[in-house]
C-alpha cells in the first residue's frame, strides 16, 4: 500500500522520535537533555560501552556516530525490529493515535496524477528562471529590492514574459498535455474563453513549494503600474490549496530544528530578505489572511510562533 505523504509526515510529527527508540535503548543521563529532546545511548545497532548513537526530537532523526546508522521513526523499526514499513507505519500510527488511511484505489491514481503534475511545475518554475535572465525590467526590479543574485537563485525567482502564449507553447513543445497545463493552473481556460492563455505576464514569479520542496503553484508580482492586482497568486488546483500552504515551509522546518521559532510574516520579499539577512525560520500565508490550517502548520513547527505582520489594518486584523 502507498501511504499518502501527509499522512506519514502528520504521524511523524505526532510522535517523538525518542518515545519510539527510548523503548529499545537506555538513555544516558549525563550526555541526554530531556527539556531540549536531545538523547544519547549506548548503539542498539552495534555493541558499545559509550554512548555515540545521537537521537534528535526536533529532527525527528537518529545518528550513531561509531557505526553511521541513521534515519528516522520507520527506518529505526524496519532495521531494527525487522517490520516491513507497513507495520512500521502502523505502529507508529498507534502511537500517534491516528487512523490508518484505507486503501483507496481512486486516491492512489490521483497520487500518481499529481506527481506528473509537479514534473509540469517544475518545467515551468525553469521557464520563469530562464526568462528572468533575458529580462531587463525585472532584474532591475529585483536588484532595487536588494536581493542579489544568489538569493534570487536559492528561492529559484523568475519573470512571467508579457505574452499570452509564451509558457503555453514552452510546454507543449516540451510534450505537455493540453489537460495537464489546465489542471497546474498555468493557463485560464474555461467555456467562455475560446482559446486559454498564460495566467501569470509581466510579473516576478515567486516559486511556491510544499513541504517536500517540489513547486506547486506561484505569486507573482506585477511589474505594470496599472496592473489590476499588485500579487496574485495560482488558482486553487489539485496541488495546491491556497489555505493549507505556508511559502517558505520547507526550508524555514530545517533551520527552526537548529534552535528557535518560527517568524510568519506577510510576503514572499519579507521571507527572502529575511534569508538573506540570515533569518531562514521566517514564513509567510499567501496573501494577509492567516488560517486555522496555516496556524497548526506554525504550531508543529514551533510552541510560540512569532507573528510579524504589517501594522495596516490588514496586518492587524490578521
Amino acid at each position: 500500500m502507498r501511504f499518502p505523504p501527509a499522512f506519514l509526515d502528520e504521524i511523524r510529527d505526532r510522535v517523538p522520535i525518542s518515545s519510539v527508540i527510548g523503548q529499545r535503548v537506555s538513555w544516558d543521563r549525563k550526555k541526554s537533555n530531556a527539556s531540549r529532546g536531545d538523547y544519547w545511548a549506548c548503539c542498539p545497532f552495534h555493541g558499545e560501552k559509550s554512548p555515540s548513537f545521537h537521537c534528535e526530537d526536533k529532527k525527528g532523526r537518529y545518528h550513531c556516530f561509531g557505526c553511521s546508522v541513521s534515519g528516522d521513526h520507520f527506518k529505526f523499526l524496519t532495521e531494527l525490529d525487522g517490520m516491513s514499513f507497513p507495520e512500521a507505519v502502523e505502529r507508529i500510527a498507534e502511537m500517534a493515535g491516528v487512523p490508518m488511511p484505507v486503501r483507496d484505489a481512486q486516491e492512489e491514481k490521483r497520487e500518481k496524477e499529481r506527481a506528473s503534475l509537479t514534473d509540469v511545475m517544475e518545467m515551468a518554475t525553469v521557464f520563469f528562471q530562464e526568462r528572468l535572465q533575458g529580462g531587463a525590467k525585472a532584474r532591475a526590479y529585483l536588484r532595487d529590492r536588494g536581493l542579489t543574485p544568489a538569493t534570487q537563485q536559492s528561492f529559484r525567482l523568475g519573470y512571467a514574459p508579457d505574452s499570452r502564449n509564451a509558457l503555453k507553447e514552452y510546454l507543449a513543445a516540451k510534450g505537455v498535455p493540453k489537460a495537464d497545463i489546465e489542471a497546474c493552473g498555468l493557463v485560464r481556460h474555461g467555456d467562455d474563453i475560446p482559446v486559454s492563455y498564460d495566467w501569470f505576464r509581466d510579473r516576478i514569479m515567486f516559486p511556491i513549494p510544499d513541504s517536500r520542496g517540489r513547486i506547486i503553484a506561484f505569486g507573482g508580482r506585477a511589474l505594470a503600474p496599472d496592473a489590476l492586482a499588485k500579487y496574485m497568486n495560482s488558482p486553487e488546483t489539485e496541488l495546491f490549496h491556497k489555505g493549507n500552504v505556508l511559502y517558505n515551509f520547507a526550508r524555514a522546518r530545517k533551520a527552526v530544528a537548529k534552535g528557535g521559532t518560527v517568524i510568519a510574516v506577510e510576503g514572499y520579499m519579507d521571507v527572502i530578505a529575511l534569508a538573506q539577512a540570515g533569518f531562514e525560520n521566517a514564513v509567510a500565508p499567501l496573501g494577509t489572511a492567516l488560517t486555522e490550517n496555516q496556524l497548526e502548520l506554525l504550531w508543529r513547527m514551533a510552541p510560540e510562533p512569532v507573528l510579524c505582520f504589517d501594522g495596516d489594518q490588514a496586518g492587524l486584523k490578521a
